[in-house]
């Protein structure tokens, strides 16, 4: 496979694991530019990275050497950007959330299907060899039919966090922890064991945060199946803790925490595959390995090159948007 042009926009702190990864994929892609409107960013990402940067995003869109670009901006930017870079010919995989709002999210994946070109989008949790080991257990129907299944990101964020500028608010990020950090899990979860439907909702801000969006969210749910299911997210539970996924299974139980997965079969067997490393669950957001990443990044210039294969499709991560906003909606229909 030859080496595809690749293009940065955006070198906030979400860039840095999508920078460790291009550099560990260097026999597969050429990093052409990496782009910001910041002149303190740009210098700042070119005392760490070996990749030229520049301020003009023209030039990092319309470079004839770009084949792909990563759109690493805030939510509120990625429609507008992601369009420009389509209607230049170019491949695009954007940072989670797909949008601010579905409707915006369902104009991005419009704009994809009448370019022609791979939009794919960053959510990495589903390349972790833990969640992958699940996946194949239950398409092998190793765990039986599902049974119950639940979903629980304890997750914490100082105030700190949310004073910056834009954090947490609908104009910039289009939601709180839901979209912006439980969406991860949830898109995960949904993946493996389907949502069918929202019985049941609530939403609050804590009074450890001050900021717009919500903070917890909880839900009952129906999966695939029509199984029961539990949803538990927030991001006021100092100082932090894996995110966990159990599914009770006819044959046996599945965890996944973090990056580690635990399989106990009613016969007896057991199975445990370790965790990688830490999860970002605390208040250093970027306390996690990278590895994920560069295996999504993988999977989507494989697709870009060959046009097919793309796991993390744009209508993916819209439909976990969806599920985002079913719980919203179902969470002011309980407050009257």
């Amino acid at each position: 496979m030859s080496k595809i042009g690749v293009s940065i926009i955006g070198l906030g702190p979400a860039c840095l694991p999508h920078a460790r990864s291009l550099l560990d994929l260097g026999d597969q892609v050429e990093v052409i530019w990496a782009a910001t409107r910041s002149q303190q960013r740009a210098d700042a990402f070119a005392a760490q990275f070996p990749f030229p940067v520049t301020t003009d995003l023209e030039q990092a869109i319309h470079d004839p050497r770009v084949g792909a670009v990563l759109v690493l901006t805030p939510p509120a930017a990625h429609l507008e950007t992601a369009e420009r870079c389509l209607a230049a010919g170019r491949h695009i995989l954007v940072e989670k959330p797909l949008e601010l709002t579905v409707a915006r999210g369902e104009q991005l994946v419009a704009a994809g299907h009448r370019a022609g070109r791979q939009v794919g989008v960053m959510l990495q949790h589903r390349f972790r060899p833990a969640s992958l080991r699940l996946r194949a257990l239950l398409e092998a129907g190793a765990l039986g039919p599902i049974e119950a299944a639940s979903m629980t990101v304890p997750w914490w964020r100082p105030q700190s966090y949310y004073d910056e500028p834009g954090r947490g608010t609908m104009a910039r990020d289009g939601g709180g922890v839901l979209l912006t950090q439980a969406i991860h899990t949830l898109d995960l979860f949904r993946s493996l064991v389907g949502i069918s439907a929202i019985t049941a909702a609530e939403t609050r801000i804590t009074s450890l945060h001050r900021m717009e969006t919500e903070d917890f969210a909880c839900a009952m749910l129906r999966t695939a199946n029509g199984a029961p299911g539990l949803l538990m997210t927030t991001t006021a539970f100092p100082p932090g803790h894996p995110e966990r996924i159990e599914i009770i299974g006819g044959k046996g139980a599945a965890t996944l925490a973090g990056g580690g997965l635990e399989v106990a079969y009613a016969n007896g067997e057991h199975e445990v595959l370790a965790a990688e490393g830490s999860t970002g669950s605390g208040a250093n957001i970027m306390d996690f390995p990278h590895d994920a990443h560069r295996e999504l990044l993988r999977n989507f210039f494989a697709a870009c090159e060959t046009g097919q294969g793309l796991i993390v499709t744009a209508e993916e991560a819209l439909a976990s948007q969806k599920v985002v906003d079913a719980i919203l909606a179902k969470a002011r229909e309980s407050r009257g």
